[in-house]
């Protein structure tokens, strides 16, 4: 699946794949040691940054654009491998294309080996496969991957390669479309990149990176501008932070007109003919299922979602051509776009007007980089007046209405039919719904055990809605089973539990009507020396995480925490017989913005504890800051609170002489 950015605030990304839960509670017994101080001249002294694996020293790229849509592409790249890590990444190389109308051409493949001498890759080592993504799904056998295998290459050596790439008569030709930014990193010493196009088509340069003066040959209709950058990486602090404020340095299309953008992609997207009879017996299950339009297109939805596969390729990989509904249905799998089309089909089918929209997440929008700055494809519905109901099919498992946080309330690009009689419900540049359909909530139990060696045994239950139940829905439908415990590991390690996760198991993804729950087992060893007295260990808790206190108040007066949330955790610790202990008191601490409990408990041999965090108001005027890191501080010093515990001596628990 399409890669998951989540830009949500930190509180809200308590299950997060990277900071699960924080990393801090490691269950220690005592707090880390001090760094070491170090002599001053040895705290100044920087040491010097490794260079990197490979550093592409020359980088020419060649473009041309026809009247009627063809082009040609030519790269040529000077390559200086500097470790084995970059003889890793260029062992192969890979370039994508569709064979329905583009070619590839590899007239070079050149090794200059450090020790003086040289090798050329034959033709034989250049393969011709179908994508990946593709390989079980025979109607895209035209999207694929020619691939260069470099052998022999070692550390020192310079890699040279020219690749072709030429399009043909492209679905949505005439017209075409270019987005393009130089290297800001400092992996390509030199880029050189030429633009040769009919001079009727404008181009939009960054006043930041500008060309050389514009060549132009022809005249009249035929006239052609050619446009020329030479970029060589700058050492000047003011270069290297050079910005481009997330716009393209280089854009152009010829569907620069929002309007004409829509209707081009509609033309492709939306049903053109009356619905066949196949698609009508689909609809008519789907009207047996709901009484209202809004039932109905939610049994759409998880038809399309969960029964029809996805073929998971980047956005306009089939240059936006779907396949017809019939067909779809019948494979039961398609791309994004052969979802959305079907959908949309289905949905008028019964009588609910379809929108597909086009996200485009990294930076701002301008009808220049259109459709090049495309990532995703929703589609959805106006079941509310003035209300979008946007859905998500290409995931396959995303609840009825859940679409990444990283778009809500987001604009998207409507491919919405211009010449649709009436009124349209929605704008071509429309805003995406900024709530969940549903109350977010993440509960989670610990159920543990603690032995007299010191080894502590654990069960860990998740119970999640929201956000994060999408991103642990869709890591672990798209993980296979025999790799799943690796995800369960690296949730233990992020929740703090350093020992061997042992089993793991979930709820079905595809039961999106319920919370995902997930549930994993494992034991740590040493996870107590009962020889130190007293122990003391903190609650077997995960640490929800809390927004930063505001360091600078935004100029809008407001302070954003984000979207409601309530998590809930509690868990029992089983200490051996005869253990004693001793109990921190709670916390409660109530805003009306947001509340925070805790209750510790100690009876017998069993601890008892809990904390549960509801966060209600989006978001703060900028005279609350103090009340808010007031608030803050007192949720951190009870996730500092901990337990001293107490074991009787016993021969089995002294210590070792």
């Amino acid at each position: 699946m399409s890669a998951f950015r989540e830009l949500i605030p930190k509180w809200a990304v308590l299950f997060s794949l990277s900071i699960l839960f924080s990393a801090v509670n490691v269950f220690a017994q005592a707090p880390p040691e001090a760094p070491k101080e170090q002599p001053a001249a040895a705290a100044q002294e920087k040491p010097p940054e490794p260079p990197n694996a490979a550093q592409i020293e020359l980088l020419e790229t060649k473009y041309r654009f026809e009247e009627n849509g063809d082009s040609r592409k030519e790269v040529h790249a000077l390559v200086k491998i500097n470790s084995e890590l970059g003889v890793r990444q260029f062992a192969r190389l890979n370039f994508d294309y569709n064979r329905s109308f583009q070619s590839v051409e590899i007239p070079l493949v050149h090794i200059t080996h450090a020790s003086g001498g040289t090798a050329d890759i034959l033709p034989s080592a250049i393969a011709d496969v179908a994508n990946p993504a593709v390989e079980k799904f025979p109607a895209y056998q035209d999207v694929r991957v020619k691939s260069v295998r470099i052998l022999g290459l070692q550390p020192g050596d310079s890699l040279e390669y020219r690749v072709i790439t030429k399009t043909t008569n492209s679905p949505l030709a005439p017209d075409f479309w270019l987005s393009h930014s130089f290297d800001r990193t400092g992996v390509v010493q030199t880029e050189d990149f030429a633009l040769d196009l009919p001079a009727n088509v404008p181009v939009h340069i960054n006043p930041q990176t500008p060309a050389d003066p514009i060549e132009t040959s022809g005249a009249g209709d035929a006239t052609r501008g050619v446009f020329h950058w030479r970029r060589t990486q700058q050492t000047d602090s003011a270069a290297a932070q050079e910005q481009s404020d997330g716009k393209a340095d280089i854009a152009l299309s010829t569907l620069n007109d929002y309007g004409k953008l829509a209707g081009k992609l509609a033309g492709m997207l939306y049903p053109r003919e009356a619905p066949s009879s196949t698609v009508r017996a689909k609809a008519e299950e789907f009207f047996e299922q709901g009484k209202d339009p809004a039932s109905r297109l939610r049994a759409i939805y998880g038809f399309v979602s969960k029964k029809i596969a996805t073929v998971d390729l980047p956005v306009g990989s089939t240059d936006y051509r779907t396949r017809k509904p019939d067909e779809i249905l019948e494979a039961g799998y398609g791309t994004p776009e052969d979802k959305a089309a079907l959908f949309a089909a289905l949905s008028r089918a019964i009588t609910v007007e379809p929108y597909v929209y086009f996200t485009f997440s990294d930076g701002k929008l301008d009808a220049a980089s259109l459709p090049a700055r495309f990532d995703h494809i929703l589609v959805g519905a106006v079941l509310k007046p003035g209300k979008i109901t946007a859905l998500d099919p290409a995931l396959e498992v995303a609840p009825f209405g859940v679409i990444s946080s990283k778009l809500r309330g987001k604009q998207a690009f409507c491919a919405v039919e211009m010449g649709v009689p009436g009124e349209m419900a929605v704008e071509l540049l429309s805003t995406l719904p900024s709530e969940l359909p549903f109350n977010a909530s993440q509960h989670v139990e610990t159920s543990s055990a603690l032995d007299t060696a010191g080894t502590l045994s654990s069960k860990v239950k998740y119970r999640l809605r929201g956000d994060n139940e999408l991103l642990l829905r869709v890591t672990f439908h798209t993980t296979p089973k025999e790799k799943q415990l690796q995800i369960a590991q690296y949730l233990a390690l992020s929740d703090g539990f350093r020992g061997k996760v042992t089993s793991v198991k979930t709820s079905d993804p595809y039961e999106t009507d319920k919370p995902f729950e997930v549930e994993y087992e494992l034991t740590q060893e040493k996870f107590v020396d009962w020889s130190k007295k007293p122990v003391r260990i903190p609650a077997l808790l995960p640490l929800p995480g809390l927004p930063e206190a505001p360091k600078k108040l935004p100029a809008d007066g407001k302070i954003e925490l984000g979207p409601s949330l309530d998590v809930e955790l509690s868990g029992a610790l089983r200490l051996p017989a005869g253990t004693t202990a001793q109990a921190p008191p709670g916390t409660s601490v109530k805003r009306d913005y947001a509340t925070f409990a805790s209750q510790y408990s100690a009876r017998l041999n069993v601890l008892h504890f809990s904390r549960r965090l509801n966060f209600i108001a989006p978001e703060l005027p900028n005279d609350r800051a103090l009340d808010l890191n007031a608030f803050l501080h007192a949720v951190q010093n009870d996730q500092a609170l901990l337990f001293e515990l107490e074991k009787p001596d016993s021969p089995a628990l002294a210590k070792p002489k």
